[in-house]
């Protein structure tokens, strides 16, 4: 009996995710971030926190940002504890336009330079059906630019899809002249699955048939994919091979991706 075409696709990509995996030489090294400079926004909770846990074991020098300044001194304090060899503050509200600038020339005052960007800030998402709220598309543009990119559209997530697509573009684009120019500087972009935060929970309760993946391995795949500069990250695994499938087969994709969510008509 032949497989459909969606097996056979779905085997293929399998098989090459197998190959990729065998062959595939681990570049990174933890040694090489001890005393490495980072600035981590969104730091005070989620992913951007558990990015902060993980480079202090590897002994960074640190500057985290967010808006909540109690929770980002229990997460400094949490800091020095794990091994960060320098660390400090500063208590910021991305959607300010003037505002990270400000937040860079702090952290490169405190750490003399910086070795790690990671912009991780995301804004307030509404995981809902689109409502013609432009004014929040607007803002939620200005939080995101910049932060992380999307490849392919979801349900719930009409503005939040756009400015990820938006910043997929910036972004890869920016990587094109930064080598060109010859810049000692790489772009990783990383695309993320449902992640077990305390917000990503809350807002997709009974509406996304998913398992949620751990924070502090994304968190770590984020960091390990930026020092070994490869261009983009996708965690959990299989996401990859979703992502594939979705750009080759998008009709067929797109009715895959809708079986993962639970809406009823009003």
């Amino acid at each position: 009996m032949d497989m459909k075409p969606i097996g056979k696709v779905l085997c293929a990509t399998g098989v090459v995710a197998g190959l990729l995996a065998f062959f595939w030489k681990d570049d990174f090294n933890p040694e090489s971030l001890s005393g490495a400079r980072v600035l981590v926004t969104g730091a005070s909770a989620g992913i951007g926190e558990q990015i902060a846990y993980h480079y202090a074991r590897f002994g960074a020098e640190i500057v985290l940002t967010a808006r909540r300044e109690a929770v980002l001194q229990k997460v400094m304090e949490k800091c020095l504890a794990l091994g960060a060899k320098k660390i400090s503050y500063i208590p910021a509200d991305m959607s300010s336009p003037s505002v990270p600038e400000k937040v860079v020339q702090f952290a490169v005052q405190k750490l003399g330079g910086l070795d790690y960007l990671v912009l991780n800030h995301i804004g307030t998402n509404r995981f809902q059906m689109w409502t013609g709220d432009v004014e929040y598309t607007g803002w939620l543009m200005q939080v995101r630019l910049p932060s992380s990119p999307g490849t392919m559209p979801t349900p719930f997530t009409t503005s939040y899809s756009a400015t990820k697509f938006a910043l997929d573009g910036f972004f890869s684009s920016l990587r094109h002249e930064l080598i060109m120019q010859k810049k000692n500087v790489s772009v990783t972009l990383c695309i993320l699955g449902l992640i077990d935060t305390d917000s990503a929970l809350e807002n997709i309760r009974g509406k996304v048939h998913l398992s949620a993946s751990p924070a502090p391995e994304a968190a770590l795949a984020i960091i390990r994919g930026g020092a070994t500069r490869v261009p983009e990250v996708f965690y959990p695994w299989w996401l990859q091979q979703l992502c594939c499938f979705w750009a080759l087969f998008p009709s067929s994709g797109n009715q895959v991706l809708r079986t993962f969510y639970n809406y009823t008509s009003p």
